[in-house]
């Protein structure tokens, strides 16, 4: 009998186990115009947002609300959507004063050419891939990360690694990478012309890419110039590295 129990009890317990973090989902899914040159925003709360060019003068935003506990609580969580034709702006908005345990994931896709305003969580990651575009990705804990892009995209987290790849810089405006818990990794083409101004606390500075060394302080902090100079490219850390990649040919 007492061996019948203990194998019902670990079945009971590979359940739970075996049980999905979010029991219940609901999709929000639409598509909005948006004209050449137009601006996109989105501000999250729980989850994370991926944004991905497409080869239309469109925004889609597709969300998923997911709620551990209790499937009233989506009804709860609001996606605020204010669509223009030369701006598109979405926001996740929870209850004031309440705790609903829901998490909302964003994809995302706008047109190649695009302004991101904002792009912004406070739990979860910030992925764009894509782009050439300028503007703003921030979360607190999570990490930013940006793939196959252009223009002038600055990335801020706290608890978090930034990887920004930029295949060409916009002239003309700051580029700004820092992190307070993890490491920052910039990845330019070899031939970039920009001003570096990088700082670590606690951890290596490293260079792929040549450059003119103006001043430095240690391993710390290095100010120097890439190519011929051009856009002001500055990054911070306090507990992690800093490296600065040459961008690998395609195979």
């Amino acid at each position: 009998m007492r061996r019948v129990v203990l194998s019902l009890a670990m079945v009971v317990a590979a359940a739970i186990l075996a049980a999905p973090a979010f029991a219940f989902d609901e999709v929000f899914q639409r598509t909005y115009p948006l004209e050449p040159g137009g601006r996109f925003q989105l501000q999250n709360v729980n989850g994370s947002v991926e944004v991905t060019s497409w080869d239309r003068q469109e925004v889609e935003v597709r969300a998923v609300k997911s709620a551990r506990r209790n499937r009233a609580d989506l009804e709860r969580v609001q996606i605020e959507v204010e669509a223009l034709l030369n701006s598109v702006r979405v926001e996740t908005r929870y209850p004031r004063d309440e705790s609903v345990d829901v998490q909302v994931e964003y994809r995302v896709r706008v047109p190649r050419h695009v302004a991101l305003r904002r792009i912004a969580t406070v739990n979860g990651s910030v992925r764009v891939t894509g782009v050439e575009a300028t503007g703003e990705l921030r979360s607190v804990n999570g990490n930013i990360e940006v793939s196959d892009s252009s223009g002038r995209l600055s990335a801020h987290t706290t608890n978090g690694n930034v990887r920004v790849e930029l295949r060409q810089l916009e002239p003309g405006g700051l580029v700004s990478l820092d992190t307070m818990n993890g490491s920052v990794v910039l990845v330019l083409p070899s031939d970039a012309d920009a001003m570096l101004d990088a700082r670590s606390v606690n951890g290596e500075l490293h260079s792929e890419l040549p450059a003119t060394l103006g001043s430095s302080l240690g391993w710390r902090e290095f100010h120097a110039r890439l190519g011929a100079g051009g856009s002001p490219i500055r990054i911070r850390t306090v507990n992690g590295a800093i490296h600065v990649l040459s961008i690998r040919p395609d195979v």
